[in-house]
């Protein structure tokens, strides 16, 4: 029946569905208009043309060979800062939150300071810093490090936060009953509280370091050779900035997206998503009568 309430809202009549079907039609001829003024552009300005297309999707093209060379060491030197990052970000972040937690409250608020400060510091700040400053103090390392003790900083106070909110979200009643059973207050953390606030805070950590390995491409403002730095370098030879970018945004749709799907399996995994089935409990036959 038109008209009807719906669960969440009341369905359209006639002239809402008319109004409906209007706007859908109006907005994809915009889209579609955009798309054919934006292709006539690319069609006039000639980066449609195969030469800036060819090096970096015709096998056949002499150049193939060697740029994918070239921007996959740059891949592979992102991958090595993100992983590398989420690590001690990991390690780090855990363990700011468990301080948190469980420390004095005169320490707590230091940890509280300290850990407000760098959420508010902008990343880009923190790459920058380290890699100005440490030589100053006679600190040398190689660029790499630089990249990861400025992700580290940041990820690892935003990681805390995470871990710490979900700690608070396993119920109390979890860490009064591992304390009524013997356990020490450490203890009952790390063996019943931890998993279970992992397996809650699960997915804004898949965010988080989701975050951390699009972050790594922030490395080209201290010259640490990455994808996107790589990508940069290639340009300036091939000039086609266009298709370069677009294939590097492409590598790390691709790339975040394994990371997400990696992560929320193994979310799955943990939650239990696939239940086993039951098995029926044998029927009681009663023992005959003598």
């Amino acid at each position: 029946m038109t008209g009807s309430p719906s669960v969440l809202f009341d369905r359209l009549g006639p002239r809402g569905r008319r109004r409906t079907h209007i706007i859908t039609a109006v907005v994809g001829a915009a889209l579609l208009s955009v798309a054919a003024y934006v292709g006539v552009r690319l069609q006039q300005s000639g980066q449609l043309e195969a030469r800036h297309w060819s090096p970096l999707f015709n096998p056949f093209d002499p150049q193939f060979t060697t740029v994918w060379k070239f921007l996959l060491g740059g891949l592979g030197n992102t991958a090595s800062a993100g992983a590398i990052s989420i690590v001690l970000g990991l390690a780090i972040g855990t363990a700011l939150a468990l301080l948190r937690v469980t420390a004095l409250p005169w320490y707590r608020w230091c940890i509280v300071g300290v850990t407000e400060f760098f959420r508010t510091v902008p990343v880009v700040i923190s790459i920058f810093f380290a890699s100005r400053a440490l030589p100053v103090i006679g600190v040398d390392l190689p660029l790499l490090w630089y990249l990861v003790i400025g992700l580290t900083i940041y990820n690892s106070v935003a990681i805390s936060e995470i871990v710490r909110a979900g700690i608070h979200a396993v119920p109390r009643g979890q860490t009064e009953s591992a304390l009524a059973l013997g356990l020490s207050r450490g203890r009952a953390l790390r063996s019943i509280v931890l998993p279970q606030a992992f397996r809650i805070m699960l997915p804004s950590l898949i965010a988080q370091l989701v975050i951390v390995v699009k972050d790594t491409a922030l490395g080209f403002i201290i010259g640490f050779e990455e994808l996107l730095r790589r990508g940069e370098i290639a340009v300036q030879s091939l000039g086609n900035p266009l298709q370069m970018y677009l294939l590097i945004g492409a590598i790390f749709f691709v790339v975040n997206g394994l990371l997400s799907w990696l992560a929320r399996a193994t979310e799955a995994r943990l939650r239990g998503a696939a239940p086993t089935r039951r098995r029926a409990l044998p029927r009681r036959v009663a023992a005959p009568r003598p």
